[in-house]
């Protein structure tokens, strides 16, 4: 059993099909073991992201709906799901001005650092962040987490 944060990029692949999803599916499927760790504003990014797939008609309106209800009812069951704090915040505006990231970006890397610390300063091991983003792969590397891009997989 391992541990990994998945920001929305990666998480979406879960649910709609793109490359990494076969890879993703194996990752968060309940028989891996794997603890999923989420930030809570990965719901809303992932409800938008569905229904945007509605608006370049990459998907039909009640196969998104479909979709969505699935994630909902995974939402809680599946997922460790994580806040923001004012600490988070306040980091996510440093990661922005440093390496240039989108602000949700920011975020997501900002609560892996969190977990990071709080990880490691209770004795356990490092967890892998997930993304599909490369800007916000290369913040991650730099920042010293270990990570996987699920578009590597098919």
């Amino acid at each position: 059993m391992a541990v990994f944060y998945l920001d929305t990029s990666a998480l979406v692949k879960r649910y709609a099909l793109e490359t990494g999803s076969n890879w993703v599916i194996a990752l968060t499927s309940a028989a891996s073991g794997h603890d999923i760790f989420v930030n809570r504003l990965a719901g809303p990014e992932m409800i938008a992201a569905i229904f945007r797939k509605v608006k370049v008609k990459e998907v039909s309106r009640s196969k998104a709906a479909q979709i969505a209800q699935t994630f909902r009812s995974d939402w809680q069951a599946k997922y460790q799901i994580l806040s923001v704090t004012s600490t988070t915040a306040d980091q996510a505006m440093q990661l922005a001005e440093i390496y240039g990231l989108r602000g949700y970006d920011a975020v997501h890397l900002a609560t892996a650092l969190a977990l990071q610390r709080i990880r490691l300063s209770a004795g356990f091991s490092k967890f892998t962040f997930v993304t599909a983003d490369n800007d916000q792969l290369s913040a991650a590397q730099a920042e010293g987490l270990p990570v996987e891009n699920p578009n590597n997989y098919s």
